[in-house]
């Protein structure tokens, strides 16, 4: 007979229910996430299990120790598990028993698990967009201290523009806070040259279809490398986005709306999904806008009309889409259309 398992886990211990086919609890633990013996120990004597945990931050290596274990085992999306955040009777011994008992009754919401290769390209990917982010944050603050002395200029950071700083009469404390700065930003740089070395490295060892996802993805103008990465690395196959729709929808550049007294009400996107992914496609869209004239037509009417944030949303959900059926079909960018 299989039995139903349901891992509620966490970042120091997990807890776990067990139910038969008639959803009757048979056993229940709780156990150290330190102690994966001991587990793997609980798990073996089960007998004939499937299990589902969810896909929380640190699922990974559960998923892997019990993956030998089980007939069955379901990676659970869990914002579809709302019944489990909504429980008034909210407990980790509550949720282990929710989702075992889903299980048996096969109304698990299953999340995508990424391969081993997109789950390291996501590490990759996610620390360039961190880098990139540290360096904007570092020449923000220089910036600000600047501008206490009415000094700022636009060429600031570049060669021209350090020999200024330098000879910038600034108090001592402020001498002593930029000179870390400067450090802490020539460290970022050279850390964004070396991930940006080790992803190209990475691209070069890409498998069969990846080479050609990234060739099409390359075939449309002002997509780069940086934008290529970002949207292989976070969407993995792309044929599990069943329509466009689902794929705003996975981008978090989908519309919401809000329906009351049979009125509806257009709000912002979701934002939804990887953050790193949208950034990606708006950089991406306002160079598209800036640069090609059919782009740039679409969008000119649009921020008009909605202002241009919201212009530049509506291109990047645009792009994102052609992105996606480009590669569920194989073609690359017409260039006549450009």
């Amino acid at each position: 007979m299989m039995k139903s398992v349901g891992i509620d886990l966490h970042k120091k211990s997990i807890s776990v229910c067990v139910v038969d086919q008639q959803r009757k609890v048979l056993a229940r633990a709780r156990f150290r996430c330190d102690a994966p013996e001991q587990i793997e120990a609980f798990f073996r004597k089960l007998g004939p299990i499937q299990a589902v945990v969810e896909a929380t931050s640190s699922y990974e290596w559960l998923f892997a120790l019990l993956e030998p274990l089980a007939a069955r085992l379901v990676l659970a999306h869990p914002k579809k598990l709302r019944i489990i955040a909504e429980s008034s009777r909210k407990s980790d011994r509550v949720d282990a028993q929710v989702l075992a008992e889903f299980l048996a009754l096969d109304m698990i919401p299953e999340a995508h698990r990424p391969t081993p290769r997109q789950r390291e390209h996501r590490g990759l990917v996610r620390q360039r967009r961190f880098v990139q982010k540290q360096i904007g944050a570092v020449r923000s603050k220089i910036r600000w201290i600047v501008c206490r002395y009415n000094a700022d200029r636009p060429d600031l950071f570049t060669p021209a523009g350090q020999t200024y700083l330098a000879k910038l009469r600034l108090s001592k404390a402020d001498r002593f806070v930029v000179k870390q700065l400067l450090a802490e930003w020539q460290l970022y740089l050279v850390q964004l040259e070396e991930l940006d070395a080790e992803l190209r490295r990475f691209a070069k060892k890409a498998p069969a279809a990846e080479k050609a996802a990234r060739a099409i993805l390359e075939s449309i103008p002002y997509v780069g490398p940086v934008t290529i990465d970002a949207v292989i690395s976070e969407v993995g196959d792309v044929q599990r986005l069943r329509s466009l729709k689902r794929a705003a929808s996975f981008a978090g550049l989908a519309p919401g709306q809000r329906e009351s007294a049979g009125k509806r009400k257009e709000q912002g996107i979701s934002k939804a999904g990887s953050g790193v992914l949208r950034w990606a496609l708006g950089q991406a869209a306002w160079r598209m806008v800036a640069r090609v004239p059919r782009w740039k037509r679409v969008f000119e009417p649009l921020a008009k009309r909605r202002g241009k944030k919201k212009a530049i949303v509506a291109i990047a959900r645009r792009l994102w889409c052609l992105m996606v059926s480009m590669l569920k079909s194989g073609r690359r960018y017409n260039a006549a259309l450009g």
